[in-house]
């Protein structure tokens, strides 16, 4: 086995985002050499915003099936449009990331996007979970319904990113309320730590993975919180070693996946962590 099953599926390639800000030819590229390459298992769709798609045309083949999760930040208003454009092209929509607009009362939001969604019953949605007073009654609606959760944990200023307590909170509530949920920004390392050109506090993937594990096994947000701040990569390799089978299906049955304006770079830092095979970073197995 190459790739862990706490791996797969984990890296949601977002390479045209900050900070990599990839040209759209560049991603597209790149993503059919992840996905051929050894360590495709632990490549998740590529990741765009709504209005990407009108540039995909000239950049894939007839025979293409590229795999997609579209982003929406306006909110489901945009959503018409993204059905439209993906239903003329050679690619999978696999998911749909929609943000709650700013000053939007759940109740509408979710109205919304149940009408814009109605006939794309086979793609995974993601509601962008709001870091405000309205963010129990979102989950709630998504616990109610087919909807899952996206967290944002991080971005270009440091108020983007949650510390450790808000986010526990925030997993103790889905994992209470059992909505999977996604994360995004900010997690550019395995390890909690201190991004050292901005003196940003950044999460952890792994981190992040053992923060599910402990709030599936009854873990209160303090003890979660704990987990997120740990900086020492011997410690949290180790825990994650050490998962069993049971209690890796049932992180990852709730912690779904990260975004990540790169893929080999999570992926070297797995090897260099003794988490995943070196044989994946051959010459010949690395994709730029």
């Amino acid at each position: 086995m190459t790739i862990p099953d706490f791996a797969k599926s984990l890296c949601d390639d977002a390479a045209v985002f900050p900070p990599g800000l990839a040209p759209l030819p560049d991603a597209v590229a790149a993503h059919a050499r992840h996905t051929a390459a050894p360590y495709a298992e632990l490549v998740g769709p590529l990741v765009l915003a709504a209005p990407a798609l009108a540039e995909l045309a000239g950049l894939l083949d007839p025979g293409d099936r590229l795999d997609l999760s579209i982003t929406a930040p306006e909110g489901p208003g945009q959503l018409r449009a993204v059905f439209d454009a993906a239903g003329a092209l050679p690619v999978r929509l696999r998911a749909l990331e929609v943000a709650v607009p700013a000053g939007q009362a759940p109740a509408e939001f979710f109205a919304e996007l149940d009408r814009a969604c109605a006939a794309a019953e086979d793609v995974a949605v993601f509601v962008e979970v709001p870091r405000d007073q309205r963010r129990p009654e979102v989950i709630a609606a998504c616990a109610a319904t087919r909807y899952q959760a996206k967290f944002r944990t991080g971005g270009v200023k440091a108020e983007l990113y949650p510390d450790e307590a808000e986010l526990a909170a925030a997993i103790r509530a889905v994992v209470d309320a059992r909505v999977p949920f996604k994360a995004t920004a900010g997690l550019h390392h395995a390890i909690r730590n201190t991004d050292p050109a901005t003196g940003f506090e950044q999460h952890g993937y792994l981190n992040l993975l053992l923060a599910t594990d402990a709030a599936v096994d009854f873990a209160d947000e303090s003890e979660i919180a704990e987990i997120l701040a740990e900086r020492d990569a011997r410690k949290v390799a180790e825990r994650v070693g050490t998962l069993d089978d049971a209690r890796v299906a049932a992180a990852r049955e709730r912690f779904l996946s990260f975004g990540t304006c790169s893929i080999v770079e999570p992926l070297t830092e797995l090897v260099d962590l003794g988490l995943v095979p070196a044989v994946v970073l051959s010459a010949e197995g690395v994709a730029s």
